[in-house]
């Protein structure tokens, strides 16, 4: 019998102390650290660890080929965007997101486009098989080459990999599963960590890609997420409201592709349905006539998204005015509210203002601070930004407008969806080359001044 050892570890970053701390001292959270109990004298590494061991013998760099490298296409194209082209042999990608939003769904139509031609061994830990398949026949799931199964010992799961020698494995989710040498619960920092670098020595030693699914903390990020990050190849979080119907799946990390790229979905009674025109869906239902509205453009990876900011501005009818952000950062709403009183003489003081970006997208890129500005200011002037109008640049604390990068990608895209008139940076005016039957008016502005002048106000 081992020795005893008692722990306290940070359910967020995984720092482990011999006494309790309300704040930890690693990543800043408050009241994270949980009591694990574990032996210490054990040495060396379990049965399937040992097996699970890739070649540690040093290769010359230039000997290395990459030559063979595959992907496996999913069969969607947004997925296949946000993977950086496909599932890369080998890799292990942690697929996060809140309950319910469609994480285990879109791994099935990914084992009905995939189990043609490969043998797929999906992994449950929280469903009975025939929960697995009352799902699997309302997707239209019908394939020869998945083969389900519910366990939640890692160790039993490797060496089901290493017997059966799947060309893909999915682990629905990796919460559930327990490594029986550590004494702590499933669903801890311990037990999240060891059964992922078990699963992860499986998947390099035998050149198979493997997809872990990660339950959520109330905060909204993986459990134990600074523990994961650093073990897998790529993490992909889902977000939106489950309430309604569109998905929004990003890459915080990837070794095989892009961060930046995002793919949109549907949620419908078939499951998830690419989204390929994520402006149209996004600009659909949009008020005519109407102030405090105006719509920007934002770069996610190599794709330019057009989405309406809509802003509120009213007297307040408390001491101190309220700021609200849905989809837009509260500190740099505060510093554009900053600008616009002290540079250009809008006082927003005594009022309450609230930022809402439609169709739950996040805009966090500096280019929208120019749309943001507008709203505002037309919701506080009544100034009807006319519905053809595109806006995009980034603001400075001087009131200067700023230039972005790819700026003709986002006119063109403005112009193919119709829009007349774009105001964006001066200094991106210069060198901008349109197609021949783009129609829309370019306007270049210096200040944020300029540009509310450009719209009658």
């Amino acid at each position: 019998m081992g020795k005893v050892k008692s722990l306290y570890v940070c359910s967020q970053c995984g720092h482990e102390s011999v006494k309790w701390y309300g704040k930890c001292p690693s990543c800043g959270e408050w009241n994270t650290f949980t009591e694990e109990i574990r032996e210490t004298s054990k040495t060396g590494l379990s049965d399937v660890q040992k097996r699970a061991r890739p070649s540690a013998m040093p290769v010359k760099i230039t000997e290395i080929s990459t030559e063979d490298e595959e992907r496996y296409y999913t069969g969607s194209k947004e997925l296949d965007r946000v993977l950086g082209g496909g599932i890369v042999k080998g890799s292990l990608v942690l697929l996060g997101g809140d309950p319910g939003i469609g994480k285990s769904t879109i791994l099935l139509q990914v084992c009905s486009h995939l189990g043609k031609v490969l043998k797929i061994l999906y992994i449950s830990g929280e469903e009975s098989k025939r929960q697995i398949k009352l799902r699997a026949s309302r997707l239209g799931v019908n394939c020869e080459n998945l083969l389900v199964m519910t366990e939640t010992d890692v160790e039993i799961v490797a060496d089901q990999i290493q017997n059966e020698k799947p060309d893909l494995v999915m682990i629905d989710s990796i919460q559930t599963m327990n490594f029986k040498e550590l004494s702590s619960s499933p669903g801890s920092v311990t037990q999240v960590r060891e059964c992922t670098n078990i699963l992860m020595r499986v998947s390099k030693s035998m050149d198979i890609p493997c997809i872990i699914v990660g339950h959520v903390n109330k905060d909204g990020a993986i459990a134990g997420p600074k523990v994961l990050e650093h073990i897998v190849d790529a993490v992909l979080y889902f977000e939106g409201d489950k309430q309604m119907s569109y998905r929004i799946l990003r890459a915080v990390k990837n070794r095989y592709g892009s961060t930046n790229e995002i793919g949109v979905f549907q949620m419908g009674d078939s499951g998830l349905s690419e989204v390929e025109n994520p402006s149209l869906m996004l600009l659909s239902g949009r008020p005519k006539n109407v102030s405090g509205t105006c719509v920007a453009c934002t770069m996610e990876g190599s794709r330019p998204i057009l989405a309406e900011i809509q802003g509120l501005v009213t007297n307040s009818g408390y001491g101190n005015a309220r700021r609200m952000c849905t989809g837009f950062d509260y500190n740099r709403m505060s510093m554009l509210l900053a600008v616009l009183e002290k540079r250009c003489g809008y006082f927003f003081s005594s009022m309450d203002a609230y930022i809402n970006v439609i169709g739950g997208l996040r805009l966090d890129e500096p280019a929208t601070d120019l749309a943001v500005s507008l709203a505002l200011v037309s919701s506080l002037k009544d100034i009807v930004v006319p519905e053809d109008v595109l806006a995009f640049g980034e603001v400075g604390l001087t009131g200067e407008i700023r230039s972005v990068s790819r700026a003709d990608m986002r006119v063109s895209e403005a112009a193919r969806l119709g829009f007349k008139k774009c105001i964006l940076p001066y200094h991106n005016v210069k060198g901008m080359t349109l197609p021949h039957d783009s129609d829309i008016e370019i306007i270049g502005v210096h200040t944020i001044r300029q540009a509310v002048e450009s719209l009658g106000g």
